[in-house]
């Protein structure tokens, strides 16, 4: 606010960005604010008082800053040094637009050392050769416009390379964006109460078929049906005998429809024996939480990927194709686990239904909302309490059921315990301060146990 004062030298480590402009003159508005404040008045204590004398002194500090103002124009306006040229030429243009504010006169001057990174980078070293064989001193100044025009060029190769390398940043988190398009709006359609029915009941038919075709390469001869039946029967109950399929001539497709049939009817038994609510309710809660619970270890997964994915390069391959076909992949393998980890819960997952709790309505079966409830218990609170026969009780409105399955909850914290030697050698077990009150104590702190003593002298010496 007082660097365009006349006189004034302002010391600043960096200038850039838009910053508080710095008026020739002086700022009116903090001069005034600073000569209440010398007055004793505060802008919070004494507000009233404050906004009284405003006027007056705003009125006198604009004239006196308008006549410095015309003083500074006429001796040049501001004189912006500079101590070294930025890599970016964007902020050196900024340190300079200091000088020119609203049209007003200034001057700039950068100095620069040989020394510096940005003259490192363009031989700097034969210049100060050519400074030690002319034998000139050190306190000349270089000035020529060869000098300022391999400066510029090196602030563009810099500005290029830092352009590069945002730009190979963008492409690397183009990856994990196209990824995570793909997983956010599957998940958001679930959120938003989308059916999704037709596609579990899609992914159990692409699952069953996978694990089919993975045990049947080959002639028929070779095939292995008691694993296949072994490993189908982890994913859903199968309805299908195994003896009525050896030694029969049959091929891949048969098989595939006859399991793709079978897992379609325990899909229909399955939804019978919950309920058309409860299972929809069901499939909402398994797709949600085993697509968050998948989503979070790949994310984990592709961050170790791009730490070392900079060492392709030594075996001269791209490190960016190789970051999107591993990423590719790793991705396509992540939904293949979290489909066939979404069929083996639905199938197989202990399901219990707790009874929704239902809203109240008015008489005419239309919602109270939570203040109309509140209003209706206040007036009946006030009210004289009269012997009335009780009515038949209404059913509840429906709501949603509460579905509670085994391996979907959060999992409990255990309390965790620690061993390590002692002074003595033998060892010592030391728990959770959930677990264990005295975990945690400091040796100096008050024993947690209410005697006065230090935990070193009362319970600590005991453990």
């Amino acid at each position: 606010a007082l660097a365009g004062r006349k006189g004034a030298v302002t010391v600043a480590t960096n200038m850039a960005g838009r910053g508080t402009d710095i008026i020739l003159g002086g700022n009116a508005e903090f001069l005034a604010d600073a000569a209440l404040r010398a007055k004793g008045l505060d802008p919070v204590e004494h507000a009233d008082e404050y906004e009284a004398a405003w006027r007056e002194v705003i009125t006198e500090i604009e004239e006196q800053v308008a006549a410095e103002h015309d003083e500074v124009v006429e001796l040049g306006g501001l004189y912006v040094v500079g101590s070294e040229r930025h890599e970016s030429r964007r902020i050196d243009n900024q340190l300079r637009g200091r000088s020119g504010r609203q049209g007003d006169p200034g001057e700039s001057r950068f100095y620069l050392s040989l020394e510096d990174d940005l003259m490192r980078l363009f031989k700097s070293d034969i210049i100060n050769w050519v400074m030690v064989a002319l034998k000139v001193p050190d306190d000349v100044p270089i000035e020529n416009k060869r000098v300022s025009s391999s400066i510029q060029q090196a602030q563009e190769q810099v500005e290029a390379q830092n352009f590069e390398m945002r730009k190979n940043v963008l492409k690397y988190d183009d990856v994990m964006n196209r990824q995570r398009h793909a997983i956010y709006g599957d998940r958001r359609k679930v959120l938003e109460g989308a059916d999704v029915e037709a596609r579990l009941r899609g992914t159990v038919d692409s699952v069953v078929e996978q694990y089919v075709r993975a045990n049947t390469e080959g002639f028929v001869e070779d095939w292995d049906l008691e694993q296949l039946w072994t490993q189908m029967g982890t994913l859903y109950p199968v309805g299908l005998d195994r003896a009525e399929y050896e030694g029969v001539d049959l091929t891949v497709d048969e098989l595939v429809e006859d399991f793709k049939a079978d897992a379609q009817a325990a899909y229909d038994r399955r939804e019978e024996e919950l309920g058309e609510e409860t299972m929809r309710e069901l499939e909402r809660q398994v797709l949600l939480t085993v697509l968050d619970r998948k989503w979070r270890e790949h994310l984990y997964e592709m961050d170790y990927l791009r730490e070392g994915i900079g060492l392709r390069a030594m075996a001269q391959r791209d490190p960016l194709v190789e970051y999107q076909r591993e990423g590719g992949d790793m991705f396509n393998a992540m939904m293949e686990a979290f489909m066939e980890e979404v069929v083996g819960f639905l199938f197989n997952l202990e399901v219990k239904v707790q009874p929704a709790v239902g809203l109240q309505t008015d008489e005419a079966g239309v919602p109270m909302s939570a203040e109309v409830m509140d209003e209706l218990l206040a007036s009946v609170a006030a009210e004289p309490a009269v012997a009335e026969p009780e009515p038949e009780a209404a059913e509840p409105a429906k709501g949603r059921p509460v579905v509670q399955a085994k391996g979907l909850g959060e999992r409990q914290r255990r309390p965790v315990s620690y061993s390590a030697p002692s002074e003595t050698g033998e060892a010592v077990t030391s728990r959770d301060a959930e677990e264990d009150p005295y975990a945690g104590v400091g040796r100096n702190a008050p024993c947690p146990c209410g005697s006065g003593k230090k935990y070193k002298m009362c319970h600590g010496r005991r453990s």
